[in-house]
């Protein structure tokens, strides 16, 4: 279950999991989803797109080039993440460079399903959402240009919750905004658990974190208790690893110190603390490890350019503005 705000950072009790902290303070929003049904020898190119997308192959199979890269071929069951907006090209072929897919989609309602060539051999459930929230720099740029789930248990949950979203939007029922909110974190999180289980290369940052055991040991330590007094020999010891080695080991695979991942987690606990609750300034910078405010209030400024007032009084605007309705695209 995903934590609240409310909670984030104070769990003794919790099991310790980044991944789930992560993505908890994702916030995935103008969710929207499509069906795509082909025949015969067909191409359709993307152009670069906003937000995260996640293609799940439900009948037949095709290839996939992600910003003029290598063809990949996906298959039935298999799940294709695009997390960074690239253009890509989806193809019954390699090497093709077909019709434009927004001419494809283009209108189609929230839920709907496109068909090129009558349909019958092919088809692909689509879904694409935004992510805003504080963790989301901390998240993003440590994933490749595409991730690949093939099939099999994790594929199909991400397929289903793919298909649901879809169903959803077509047909509005009481809470289904809140079900898609919550659809959406588990297509993350499953993609990310099968990228982890698959041990998907091109991982980095953050995330590679928790390909190695010693470092991840010392991640999941700081996620437990993000307010404890941590210095680089406490970390060391939840690694299992001489200081030097640990801090060595820590550079390489995520490539920032271990004091630095502490201070830009703890940030983004401040900054989901600040735009997510009425909480006093000082109670959010003794639940993040800050002994006063000022000092609190030092360390967010260095660290996000803002004061956190400032911080939370921008993100309160953007936000009211970004409310206002307009028409979304569904591709």
């Amino acid at each position: 279950m995903l934590q609240s705000s409310d909670s984030c950072c104070h769990r003794p009790e919790a099991r310790m999991d980044p991944l789930s902290d992560i993505v908890a303070l994702l916030k995935p929003h103008e969710c929207v989803a499509a069906g795509f049904d082909a025949a015969g020898d067909w191409s359709i190119q993307f152009e670069r797109h906003a937000g995260l997308k996640c293609n799940a192959l439900v009948k037949g199979g095709c290839w996939l080039s992600v910003d003029g890269g290598k063809p990949v071929r996906l298959d039935a069951g298999d799940c294709a993440i695009l997390p960074h907006g690239l253009p890509f090209v989806l193809s019954a072929r390699p090497g093709r460079f077909g019709v434009d897919a927004a001419e494809i989609y283009s209108p189609l309602p929230h839920g709907g399903t496109a068909t090129y060539g009558g349909g019958g051999d092919f088809f692909m459930a689509g879904s694409r959402f935004l992510l805003s929230g504080p963790a989301t720099e901390m998240l993003l740029p440590s994933l490749p240009p595409f991730l690949i789930v093939r099939a099999g248990a994790e594929g199909e949950v991400l397929r289903w919750s793919v298909e649901r979203i879809a169903r959803e939007l077509r047909t509005p029922q009481p809470g289904s905004s809140l079900a898609i909110a919550h659809l959406s974190h588990l297509v993350l999180m499953q993609a990310l658990r099968a990228c982890l289980l698959q041990e998907q290369t091109g991982l980095g940052g953050w995330f590679a974190a928790l390909t190695d055991a010693s470092v991840a040991r010392a991640v999941a330590a700081i996620h437990a208790n993000p307010a404890r007094r941590w210095t680089l020999a406490g970390l060391a010891a939840e690694a299992g690893l001489s200081r030097t080695t640990f801090a060595e080991r820590f550079r390489k695979v995520t490539d920032q110190t271990p004091l630095g991942y502490l201070t830009r987690w703890r940030m983004a606990l401040a900054m989901d603390r600040l735009t997510g609750s009425n909480a006093a300034l000082g109670q959010i910078a003794a639940e993040v490890g800050y002994a006063s405010q000022a000092a609190f209030s030092a360390a967010f400024r260095r660290e996000t350019g803002y004061s956190p007032r400032q911080y939370a009084r921008e993100i309160h605007a953007s936000s009211t503005a970004a409310a206002v309705s307009r028409p979304i695209v569904a591709r």
